[in-house]
């Protein structure tokens, strides 16, 4: 079973750093990894259409329309981190922020969702999170900036290889 500290605790390993046993207590190694795993999460989820992140959706639209324009509007979901594709869509659209313009009455689409349970990540994915968080830590955890780059390219590595998959 994957966790959070697991992930963290890989990219601590790959540091050469000691591990820790929740992401709040009070140590040199924790505090960066409370303060940066969110926005590496994300980050890394949108580098990369990982397969166990896609959610198919078909969006209401909102009652709410465009100024001018579009008849309609389509709020993209709270968990849309990254949208891939509109499916069966032949009219013209645009995305402005979290909207969809439309002329169409159905939106489907294909996005990358924030799923926060790492149990529903794939090994490829937590490893580059591991990563990346490596990389975003190496710096404030080991002073080195060879390791920055060390970990930096580990990363870049891991992305390419998640591509194959």
């Amino acid at each position: 079973m994957a966790s959070v500290v697991e992930i963290c605790n890989g990219a601590l390993n790959q540091l050469g750093a000691s591990t820790i046993l929740t992401l709040t207590e009070d140590s040199k190694n924790a505090r960066p990894c409370n303060a940066r795993y969110l926005n590496v999460r994300d980050a890394v989820f949108r580098h990369h259409p990982w397969n166990c992140l896609l959610k198919r959706v078909q969006l209401p639209a909102d009652t709410e329309t465009p100024a001018w324009g579009f008849t309609k509007q389509f709020t993209l979901p709270s968990d849309c981190l990254r949208l891939i594709k509109i499916l069966d869509y032949e009219s013209d659209h645009v995305v402005e922020g979290r909207k969809i313009l439309s002329n169409s009455s159905t939106m489907k689409i294909l996005y990358i969702s924030r799923v926060t349970d790492p149990n529903e990540y794939d090994s490829g994915l937590i490893e580059a999170l591991s990563m990346r968080l490596a990389a975003e830590m190496a710096y404030a955890i080991t002073g080195s900036t060879s390791m920055v780059q060390i970990t930096t390219s580990a990363y870049d590595q891991s992305l390419k290889e998640a591509r194959f998959v």
